[in-house]
């Protein structure tokens, strides 16, 4: 084996070993006893002025997630659409590879009901 790599592996068997201890200790050093300061809500250091929050609609959270993935869709094709002269027929087709996988889920999304507001 290359001295360089070995050296890098060591590195990343320590930090790896490292988290693994801190991780192991973290589970067995802290308290698990609930009381109701744990429990309570915290508002800046003052009473709760009224009941800790309502109910969050679960479509709230998928329409959120729909669109960061559409989002970051958005971040991956636009270097791509610059750029179109200069990729490859690989490359090309590894894009609507892409987008495909992205309109087949979103396809999926529509026929669960993931984007109908009722």
């Amino acid at each position: 084996m290359n001295l360089d790599y070995s050296l890098f592996y060591f590195c990343l068997l320590i930090s790896f070993l490292l988290s693994l201890v801190i991780s192991i200790a973290s589970i067995f050093l802290t308290s698990k006893t609930p009381d109701k300061e744990k429990v309570s809500i915290y508002e800046c250091g003052f009473n709760p002025i009224n009941t800790p929050g309502k109910p969050f609609s679960i479509r709230f959270f998928l329409i959120g997630v729909l669109f960061l993935i559409f989002d970051l869709e958005i971040t991956y094709l636009f270097p791509w659409s610059v750029s179109t002269n200069l990729i490859n027929l690989k490359g090309q087709l590894i894009v609507i590879l892409f987008i495909i996988i992205l309109v087949l889920g979103l396809i999926y999304e529509w026929m669960k009901g993931g984007v109908e507001w009722e």
